[in-house]
């Protein structure tokens, strides 16, 4: 598993993902985003400032805000204007606030501000991607340590977590798995992701022998991991259906 990335890093990868998120955007709103095809670099832009003001206000009321999106929504001003606004509020109410300090999260273990720091953090970075596959652009590098955190973020609560308490979502996925295991390895960072029916459960690299692995570099390993890279990025060995096998739950768990 890898080391968490401590606070303060996590604010500075925010605001600088956030801000190349929006230079990106800035210059065409029009474009479809392969990775979301359903959205526009406008729909994408306005998708993450409300995720912003949604966190804020687990933040202040201690609780999910109902109904969801407000009555107003959308205010005027643009996708834009309310990126600038939903992340000004966003980093002001981090701000304010110790990291240990109560907040409404959907991950029962971690009702904290922290959990919402390393949330909208991962949050930011894989839609800046997003908005730079959309424009043609050069993507900007995702740190090393970010990245390593955003692997153990997804495979331990989107993928692990979720199929054990929202199994309804992955269909058929979770019946068809027997136990494969797939080594996830970055570095010195391993995770084991053992496929089971019941749901996936994340185990420490080395346990046992795996069906098969995938490695690489952080980066590109997260952006597989989150559909935004081709087997092109990431190393591959042994078993490919369980490689596929994985791709499929991972789906599932961040669609």
């Amino acid at each position: 598993m890898g080391d968490r990335v401590d606070d303060s890093r996590l604010i500075e990868c925010l605001t600088a993902d956030a801000a190349r998120l929006r230079a990106v955007a800035a210059a065409d709103l029009a474009p479809t985003v392969p990775s979301c095809p359903e959205w526009s670099v406008a729909d994408l832009v306005e998708h993450v400032a409300m995720v912003y003001a949604h966190k804020v206000e687990c933040m202040r009321r201690g609780e999910f805000p109902s109904p969801w999106p407000p009555a107003d929504h959308p205010p005027a001003g643009g996708p834009l204007a309310l990126f600038d606004r939903g992340l000004a509020g966003l980093l002001a109410e981090f701000a304010a606030r110790a990291p240990e300090s109560p907040a409404a999260t959907w991950y029962p273990p971690e009702q904290t501000v922290r959990f919402w720091m390393r949330r909208m953090a991962q949050e930011t970075v894989i839609h800046r991607v997003d908005a730079e596959l959309a424009a043609g652009a050069e993507s900007a590098p995702i740190p090393v340590d970010l990245a390593t955190d955003g692997i153990d973020e997804v495979l331990r609560l989107f993928l692990s977590y979720g199929s054990r308490e929202y199994p309804e979502d992955f269909g058929d996925r979770l019946a068809e798995c027997a136990g494969q295991s797939v080594l996830v390895s970055v570095g010195g960072a391993r995770w084991l992701a053992v496929l089971d029916p019941s749901g996936v459960r994340i185990e420490p690299g080395g346990a046992v022998q795996p069906t098969a692995q995938v490695s690489g570099e952080p980066e590109a390993v997260l952006r597989w991991l989150w559909r935004r890279a081709g087997d092109e990025r990431v190393r591959f060995d042994g078993n490919r259906a369980a490689l596929a096998r994985l791709r499929e739950l991972l789906r599932a768990a961040t669609q």
